[in-house]
């Protein structure tokens, strides 16, 4: 019996694998500060991570609108093809909601009929991630956990990183960034 490896299969089992030790590690390390300001106004006094941008409840309501606030900082998934960024494929950046800073560009969209904005990748240094247990998804029940994406500087969550059509992507709610085309 012959087994043969492309090079593609191989990289991306790496990277699967390589994606999932490191978020593992570091997951349970950042699980309180990835879900900020959910029973608090400010994040757990027990995080080592202080996040830079950091708001009460109420001045993150003033900013944000309602719906942005669910998803933003309780860590709701906006229905489908609800934010018009996940049809946007004009030259441009992302910014984060919360405290606008850079996260994608228009280089690492990606264009997928599903509903959601998609990315390859982020900018450097401007996502964290976390663990997000999850116990529904696209209306079953589910028992397990996903990864989530959030933002280095306020802690806003965006979305997921999800395995689709053999690429690890960022599956992100659009209503938790901004679009500036360039």
């Amino acid at each position: 019996m012959s087994t043969s490896f492309s090079r593609r299969s191989v990289l991306a089992s790496s990277l699967v694998v390589a994606t999932t030790g490191l978020t593992a590690k570091a997951a349970a390390q950042d699980l309180q500060t990835s879900q900020p300001n959910r029973s608090s106004d400010v994040a757990p006094k027990e995080a080592d991570f202080v996040y830079s941008y950091r708001r009460t409840q109420a001045q993150w309501r003033e900013q944000l609108s309602g719906i942005e606030y669910v998803i933003l900082r309780e860590g709701e998934t906006e229905p489908k093809k609800f934010s018009p960024l996940w049809e946007e494929m004009r030259e441009g950046t992302y910014r984060c909601k919360g405290c606008d800073l850079l996260i994608y560009t228009s280089d690492y969209k990606v264009k997928l009929n599903k509903g959601w904005t998609f990315f390859r990748q982020s900018e450097p240094d401007s996502v964290l991630m976390g663990i997000d247990l999850v116990t529904e998804y696209g209306g079953k029940e589910k028992n397990g956990s996903a990864i989530e994406v959030h933002c280095r500087r306020c802690g806003s969550h965006f979305g997921h990183m999800l395995y689709i059509k053999r690429e690890i992507l960022h599956c992100i709610n659009g209503t938790s960034l901004s679009f500036q085309a360039a």
